[in-house]
């Protein structure tokens, strides 16, 4: 009886969500509980699965093009590796051969006066791109107080375009749409709401 009863429990067991005990009350009878009362000998049969540290949904970035790059370059300057996915996802799609009009190249999309300044020698290879990439994000960040809003504004826009409206996202249209997009899927990698603040 007692092996048809651990049975049953271990079938459901993918659906529990707290520790599970199992004793033997005064009459031979199984009684199976959520608490652990004082006095009463338990088994523990089910464990409550234990909450890790980081990001609600940090498969998102490890499954991610690119996500042991990223994580090593956001290590080494101190960034958030979700807001490098976010801004790769926004900048080329995770095409690291992408180009604009304008001269931006790779992964994060480096102009290439930044990517000289970044000290970037070939745009187009994905690591020393995320490395220079990095750079700049963090360099944004430090000159915006990190205020991530204004970091990724000024990572499309340029900073002077941010810093000479007083510190406001610029009124360009690409900005506009861009900042929300980068923001709603920095949120989504944390595993925060929408309207979450940052």
């Amino acid at each position: 009886m007692r092996g048809i009863i651990l049975g049953l429990i271990w079938l459901a067991a993918g659906a529990a969500q707290a520790d599970m005990y199992i004793s033997i009350d005064g009459k031979g009878g199984y009684v199976l509980s959520n608490v652990h009362r004082p006095g009463r000998h338990y088994e523990k049969v089910i464990s409550e699965p234990v909450a890790h540290a980081g990001p609600a949904d940090a498969q998102l970035i490890t499954g991610r093009p690119y996500a042991e790059l990223v994580a090593a370059a956001a290590q080494a300057h101190g960034v958030p590796p979700a807001l490098m996915h976010a801004l790769i996802k926004a900048e080329s799609g995770y095409n690291p051969k992408a180009r604009s009009p304008r001269g931006a190249a790779g992964l994060m999309q480096l102009m290439p006066d930044t990517a000289k300044e970044m000290g970037v020698k070939d745009v187009l290879d994905p690591a020393s791109n995320l490395q220079g990439g990095a750079r700049y994000l963090k360099r944004m960040l430090t000159l915006f107080d990190n205020d991530i809003t204004l970091a990724v504004a000024a990572y499309n826009a340029g900073p002077d375009a941010v810093i000479s409206r007083g510190g406001v996202v610029p009124p360009f249209a690409e900005t506009r749409r861009y900042v929300p997009n980068v923001l709603r899927e920095y949120r989504k990698l944390q595993g925060l709401a929408e309207d979450a603040p940052l």
